[in-house]
């Protein structure tokens, strides 16, 4: 990616303190595995090209991480769906830095990892070439949001899975994320609003498809101290929701 290009990409910087907390143990283990768990429970549709129990490696899903940030989810994608081959992609160049040594690290479970730098707005890879995008907690950072998805569903095959896992307005807006983080204030959604976007970007998905966590981590007010005291038991459909996880299906 030239100088120009790189200026011309509309982006906010993180936080040195954001930066740090996705290289710890609470990110990778709380936060990021639990999602993949998630997500992988949440697909009801064979992947294109899965594979048999004895297939051969060729046959296994590609899949994109739609920013990989530092790698922490090589690993864990590799494990959850056996690909042959991911393509990380990030627009900060530090964090790439770091998600090399991540590849290289998990290259026992997986040797295929490429990293690109570049724009989820502007993915450089070619049309109709991977099974899976996952976009884990990369959206709500994005400013051209229309665009990345459209990205999103210009590199899926037909019938290819969007593996999507986003914090909602809720929590993007809540005091100490806005203390300790930088986001683009103006894109962030409730999760109705990504649930609307994701239909209208041309994916499909039933209820069963969608997941609304009520993580600890994701309750900035209290972090669920007040539930686990017995002081407030928060239900679905009575509270403001914080993240959503979809498994979305390009559609047409």
């Amino acid at each position: 990616m030239s100088s120009s290009e790189t200026s011309s990409v509309p982006f906010v910087p993180e936080t040195a303190f954001g930066i740090w907390f996705l290289r710890t143990h609470t990110w990778e283990h709380h936060v990021l595995r639990v999602a993949i768990n998630d997500l992988k429970r949440l697909i009801d549709a064979p992947l294109p090209d899965a594979p048999l129990p004895d297939a051969p490696l060729p046959d296994a899903p590609l899949i994109v991480d739609a920013g990989c940030g530092q790698g922490k989810s090589f690993r864990l994608l590799a494990n959850a769906f056996k690909p042959r081959r991911i393509v990380g992609v990030d627009f900060h160049a530090p964090s790439l830095a770091l998600a090399a040594h991540a590849a290289n690290a998990c290259r026992d479970s997986l040797a295929d990892i490429e990293l690109l730098h570049g724009d989820c707005a502007k993915l450089p890879l070619p049309d109709a070439c991977a099974d899976i995008v996952f976009c884990h907690q990369t959206f709500h950072h994005l400013v051209e949001q229309e665009r990345a998805l459209a990205e999103f569903r210009r590199v899926l095959k037909p019938g290819g899975i969007l593996l999507f896992a986003e914090s909602t307005d809720a929590y993007i807006k809540s005091w100490v994320i806005r203390l300790l983080f930088r986001h683009p204030m103006q894109v962030q959604k409730s999760a109705d609003g990504y649930l609307d976007m994701l239909r209208r970007g041309g994916f499909s998905f039933s209820q069963r498809n969608v997941s609304l966590p009520y993580l600890w981590w994701s309750r900035a007010k209290d972090f669920g101290l007040l539930e686990r005291l017995g002081l407030y038991r928060p239900r679905p459909g009575k509270r403001r929701e914080t993240l959503v996880n979809v498994a979305a299906v390009k559609a047409g």
